[in-house]
């Protein structure tokens, strides 16, 4: 990372874990007891990717987002009629979080307005430095075309979710910007809320999803009726590592991904060393050069088929999540 950007990064006022050891080893990501068959969402699911027509169309959207009082923190999640509160000590998390237990409530709609009174609401996503691209980048997308891509699709000058650059990669730093959408009465981390992902070389998974104020512990999984587990939301490498903090902002908020990454690499068909990544999320460092086992992949298919080089692939999973600001810098870091 150049002078420059880690400068930018550092600047943020949201740069570090509380707890400076891997919160997330405290929490492996072992599937839950009562683990049940993932429901479809309905087509019909209410869905909202404009944060003024939410703002006018649901109530809930107004109480959602981050809140504070003294050393308190609170994170508002609406989820199928009601709210599911995650309460902190300190701070929110990747800011003064104090990495203790995190508290929970379920709030019913007629309740929460007096349950959030003498709070003050704060948008860490207006803090964030949503960094221009160096002079030495390539901007794969800035909002005024789609000569990087195929099958790109723009609307009202953002990069929807479904596209593969035209060229190939190896060794990078990508950085990109994305919104999910708001889709409050789905289950808590249900993959239809916003699920998408960007891949390195089309093979190794950042997932993008809202996960927004969900609890890395597995006790909470049952109780809460979380779907999937920490290495599938977001900002984790997709079934293999969660983050190492839950820095998801709220859906209908921007959030930033910086992407470091080395390829694999080959002799005589055989990886001779594997590919590594080093991620932030909206300024915080969730990822530290994580050495890659394998390709990242969900199906019966397996992983990926590593590579050494390969397109920027944004997934489309039938969601209306949305990109912009996307721009990669070619970096060399051995043979």
């Amino acid at each position: 990372m150049n002078s420059r950007l880690a400068a930018l990064l550092l600047g943020l006022a949201i740069v570090s874990v509380a707890n400076p050891q891997s919160l997330i080893a405290q929490h492996p990501d072992t599937k839950p007891a009562n683990k049940q068959p993932i429901p479809r969402a309905d087509p019909d699911t209410p869905t909202w990717t404009d944060p003024e027509l939410a703002q006018l169309q649901s109530p809930a959207f107004g109480y959602m987002g981050e809140y504070h009082k003294g050393e308190q923190a609170i994170q508002v999640v609406p989820c199928q009629g009601r709210f599911y509160l995650s309460i902190y000590q300190g701070g929110l998390p990747g800011a003064d979080w104090d990495g203790s237990t995190i508290a929970h409530e379920w709030i019913d709609k007629d309740a929460i307005e007096s349950r959030l009174m003498g709070l003050t609401k704060v948008d860490r996503s207006a803090q964030l430095d949503f960094t221009a691209p160096p002079a030495n980048a390539t901007v794969l997308f800035d909002g005024n075309g789609t000569e990087h891509w195929s099958f790109a699709k723009v609307k009202n000058g953002l990069l929807q979710a479904g596209a593969k650059t035209k060229e190939n990669f190896q060794d990078f730093r990508l950085h990109f910007e994305t919104m999910v959408p708001f889709k409050p009465e789905l289950q808590l981390a249900h993959p239809d809320r916003g699920n998408s992902g960007v891949f390195a070389l089309g093979a190794y998974e950042v997932q993008v999803c809202d996960t927004f104020g969900i609890d890395f512990a597995p006790d909470r999984w049952d109780i809460d009726k979380v779907l999937k587990t920490p290495s599938t939301w977001c900002g984790g490498i997709y079934g293999i590592k969660p983050a190492d903090v839950n820095i998801c902002l709220p859906p209908l908020a921007w959030q930033t991904f910086d992407v470091e990454f080395t390829a694999a690499r080959f002799q005589d068909d055989q990886k001779v060393s594997s590919a590594r990544m080093t991620i932030w999320q909206n300024g915080v460092l969730i990822h530290n050069d994580v050495t890659l086992p394998s390709g990242t992949g969900g199906g019966p298919s397996g992983p990926r088929a590593e590579v050494s080089a390969g397109p920027i692939y944004i997934q489309n999973h039938h969601n209306p999540t949305q990109y912009r600001n996307v721009w990669i810098v070619k970096t060399k870091t051995g043979s």
